[in-house]
């Protein structure tokens, strides 16, 4: 078996059939199985799978465990060289998954490699992650990519071939079976997000690569599977203050304190906004109610 394809999926049927269609339609030149790891849903998805897909592997949790110890369900049984953690708003372009899989033929030195994702309309989305340190602490990443593109890569960028990154993000990701033996599978202490980069780091300590392959191309439905509530926010704080705890006790209440002072600076800069348009622009309202729920988690010691 070349490739084993897990896909987490938590209420997200009509995604979840959309993902599986494209995989089963493009997914060509390899071998591979596919794992649904269903956290509980309640739309009907695993029947729906089971209904339109009886080949696929369904291992079905009693309860949403989180993204990590769903894959590593998966990733426990899996008969391929290579697993390929595909999220449900994700779909395949012809060759894009046979193109991952030949770089990672050639380049035994590579532990995981992703392609590039795309939005609907055609357009680049950001498909590279920096490991989080001091500098990305202190300055935006969007101005660090600008000052520092050999350093912070981005979609700004046009790449001709493959390069090697830090870390990648998680929508669409092929990891070796030989680097998951080596460094564990994901630390099932994360929820949601951060899981691969987490991963990355560890397999970086280890002495493997990451790469981005520019001509694999994915569509990415970005955040539909997540949600962009106040609760997803949250869960993405909690996930960088578990990784800094890990990799970087000594600096990880300067992270909370900076991400603090951010909010208070954002609460301040929208409530002036507020009042200079008169309580009218809805955007400023919205960002405005976000800022003060997370200030106010912060401030209450993040339960």
């Amino acid at each position: 078996m070349d490739i084993s394809i897990v896909i987490v999926n938590w209420n997200t049927r009509a995604l979840l059939l959309d993902c599986l269609a494209s995989v089963y339609a493009m997914v060509r030149d390899v071998s591979f199985e596919v794992f649904l790891v269903d956290n509980a849903s309640s739309d009907g998805s695993v029947e729906a799978v089971r209904a339109h897909y009886p080949q696929v592997s369904v291992i079905q949790n009693e309860k949403n465990l989180g993204f990590a110890a769903a894959n590593n369900k998966a990733l426990r049984v899996m008969q391929g060289r290579y697993a390929l953690l595909l999220n449900t708003d994700a779909i395949v372009t012809e060759g894009a998954i046979a193109r991952l899989f030949r770089y990672m033929e050639i380049h035994g030195e590579v532990a995981m490699t992703c392609g590039q994702l795309l939005n609907a309309d055609g357009s680049k989305q950001n498909s590279i992650a920096n490991f989080p340190g001091l500098l990305s602490l202190l300055c935006n990443e969007t101005v660090l990519r600008l000052l520092f593109p050999r350093k912070f890569p981005s979609k700004r960028q046009e790449y001709r071939a493959p390069i090697e990154v830090e870390s990648c993000i998680g929508a669409c990701l092929m990891v070796r079976k030989k680097a998951m033996d080596a460094v564990g599978l994901l630390d099932e202490r994360y929820f949601f997000f951060m899981e691969e980069t987490d991963w990355a780091f560890a397999m970086h300590r280890a002495g493997w690569k990451s790469s981005f392959v520019p001509d694999a191309r994915i569509y990415h439905l970005q955040g539909q599977s997540a949600g962009h509530d106040v609760r997803a926010r949250i869960m993405f704080y909690r996930a960088r203050y578990q990784y800094f705890r890990k990799w970087f006790p000594q600096v990880w209440p300067l992270h909370g304190l900076s991400v603090v002072v951010r909010l208070v600076i954002n609460v301040l800069l929208n409530g002036f906004g507020l009042i200079m348009t008169l309580g009218l622009h809805g955007g400023i309202r919205g960002r405005l109610a976000l800022y003060l729920q997370l200030l106010s988690w912060h401030l209450l010691g993040c339960p």
